[in-house]
């Protein structure tokens, strides 16, 4: 009925550490019924400090059976029966992942007995195996060996269903996919329950209070769940798996909502695992300089943190194309349009192509769009809202939301969440208004 199981390894993700030990003691829920237990050869160097943690060495192992030779052996044990473990994820990532590179598709229900313990001994202040053995009254022999934590972790089980009346956390468990299978261990499935249907972004918070991860979603619950439901064994999974302590959320009123208020926050908090939004975006600009000889000329240049452009791109060749055109359109000397390494005789003076540069800056600039953006949607509790964008002169400054459907009209009347500019968020808004040209209120 119940396979408990523990294991050594040499790293702590599936997909590139290998298994060292395994033993599992099978268990009908009154007694047990039978032990297996061995080490693995798992044909490749165990770190010094695994060593020492564990006493396994590579002189162990060299003449233990490798995984493909207890493969069978192992699926069939486990085979139609609850895989039980202490951080039971753990262990069913090596050994699932393992047995899959050897051809053996099997899955199980999963308990934990670190989250079973929290229901039938709530307010321990640790729950890891040594402390929580020593809580109840447990004795652990061969510490950090799989067949001495694997006895502990079945007479723990014992315990547990001792005092577990009617047993109704166990069935509880083992209802199906409940989020007490799939979540971090340190993470209390209360808050996944607390957790809204609505738009909204998601914090993952390390054990101290750290953001380590910020997402967003249209349906917040839903999205959280899926970032564990597939307990991957990647190196990088488990390692932000492991992070996890706590979840909080801010609800939002649209998806676009979410959508800004994510990558503001992700610039603001800077996360470990928001990788790819981390990457900074090259930007070019263009500016208006003078040269020597009181000239004005463009310049495309990448974009300058404290210096403001006349217009950005994603690639400088929109810039040169973009200056071109002002060229034709205001009749600007070609040769000083540019800054270049070559000093020109100009055939006008100074003032008069400035006049023309000006004139075509102007332009630009008056081309820039004023207006305020916005979206109907509802409150995490239902209630009608609108959250608004504003723009001015191009660039996006905020956003603010309201407890009912208005079109906006002044922009004064609310309080808004003033931003920076941001080139991801412009761009979305401008495509939304290409869109949805009716949403946008210009000059508001």
């Amino acid at each position: 009925m119940y396979a408990i199981v523990d294991i050594e390894t040499t790293g702590g993700n599936a997909s590139s550490g290998g298994i060292t030990e395994v033993a599992i003691v099978l268990h009908n829920g009154l007694e047990v019924e039978g032990k297996f237990e061995t080490l693995i050869n798992p044909e490749q160097h165990i770190p010094a400090y695994i060593t020492a943690l564990t006493g396994i060495s590579n002189y162990m192992l060299a003449d233990a059976p490798t995984f493909p030779e207890v493969a069978d052996r192992i699926f069939r044990l486990l085979q139609g029966r609850v895989f039980v473990a202490h951080n039971v994820n753990f262990d069913f990532s090596f050994l699932h992942h393992h047995l899959q590179m050897n051809g053996y598709q099997w899955q199980a229900k999963k308990l934990c007995t670190v989250r079973y313990a929290r229901k039938v001994v709530p307010g321990l202040p640790s729950y890891s195996l040594g402390n929580l053995c020593r809580s109840v009254g447990i004795d652990i022999s061969n510490r950090h060996r799989a067949g001495g934590d694997v006895m502990a972790t079945a007479e723990l089980f014992e315990h547990l269903l001792a005092n577990d009346a009617e047993q109704k956390h166990l069935q509880q468990f083992l209802k199906g996919k409940t989020p007490d299978t799939y979540l971090p261990m340190h993470v209390p499935a209360e808050q996944l329950h607390q957790l809204p249907f609505c738009p909204g972004v998601y914090y993952f918070k390390d054990q101290q209070g750290k953001v380590v991860y910020v997402g967003k979603a249209k349906n917040v619950k839903y999205r959280v769940r899926s970032h564990f439901a597939n307990n991957s064994g990647s190196k990088r999974k488990q390692d932000f798996i492991r992070l996890i302590y706590n979840i909080e959320y801010k609800p939002c009123i649209t998806e676009m909502h979410a959508l800004v208020l994510e990558e503001l926050e992700i610039k603001r908090l800077w996360p470990l695992f928001n990788r790819s939004q981390k990457r900074p975006v090259q930007l070019y600009g263009l500016y208006a300089l003078h040269d020597q000889r009181g000239f004005m000329r463009l310049a495309v240049e990448k974009r300058k943190k404290n210096l403001p452009a006349i217009a950005s791109f994603h690639r400088s060749e929109e810039g040169y194309m973009l200056g071109r055109k002002l060229m034709q359109q205001f009749d600007i000397n070609e040769q000083l349009l540019f800054v270049t390494g070559q000093l020109q005789v100009p055939e006008e003076s100074y003032e008069e192509h400035n006049d023309k540069m000006k004139a075509a800056i102007g332009f630009l600039q008056e081309q820039l769009p004023t207006c305020v953006m916005y979206e109907w949607g509802e409150t995490e509790k239902g209630e009608p809202a609108t959250v608004l964008y504003s723009i001015e002169k191009g660039l996006f400054t905020g956003w603010a939301t309201i407890p009912q459907h208005v079109v906006p009209i002044d922009r004064t009347a609310f309080n808004w969440h003033a931003s920076s500019d941001n080139e991801y968020i412009r761009a979305m808004l401008f495509r939304f208004v290409d869109a949805h040209p009716e949403q946008c209120v210009l000059n508001c």
